[in-house]
């Protein structure tokens, strides 16, 4: 049986520390499919195609990853692309209350999906693209924040209020 997690998220943007998670789960799964959330009812900062693009760059050389967007429910996400695994990222003990909380509801609706929780290294727990942002917006250099080997070029808000 093949072993694929989801790791679902906005990742607006996707940060270090979302590539941390990713890549020290490899060894536990066949295969982790990023689900980027897209959620058209909300106002992303960077579009949903450079988010792709920049997942796609970092992962590059890694078979085991795959790319996608889904607007809906993660667990019908999962049902249809015959995940059984939601992977997800803790900061802090808020994180944990509330990816706590979706992953029992999501084990309610789905029973058969299980969530993987990580702790993010201790150097990754202030880094969160709200912050990460706030520094581009401004016009602050973000780089150190951000995976290896994404075109920084590109890296400008979409939008500036």
């Amino acid at each position: 049986m093949d072993k694929s997690a989801i790791f679902p998220g906005s990742f607006d943007p996707f940060t270090i520390g979302h590539e941390s998670i990713v890549r020290r789960a490899l060894p536990m799964f066949d295969k982790i499919i990023i689900m980027v959330g897209f959620n058209a009812n909300k106002k992303s900062f960077f579009s949903l195609e450079k988010r792709v693009k920049w997942i796609n760059q970092v992962f590059q050389n890694e078979k085991k990853i795959e790319v996608r967007v889904h607007e809906g429910l993660t667990v019908d996400f999962c049902k249809e692309v015959g995940a059984r695994y939601i992977l997800r990222g803790l900061r802090t003990s808020s994180d944990f209350e509330y990816e706590r909380a979706i992953a029992q509801v999501n084990k309610k609706m789905h029973p058969e999906i299980e969530t993987i929780f990580l702790l993010t290294l201790p150097e990754h727990t202030p880094v969160n693209a709200t912050i990460i942002r706030d520094i581009v917006f401004h016009g602050g250099d973000a780089s150190m924040f951000l995976p290896k080997g994404l075109d920084l070029d590109e890296f400008k808000p979409e939008t500036k209020k």
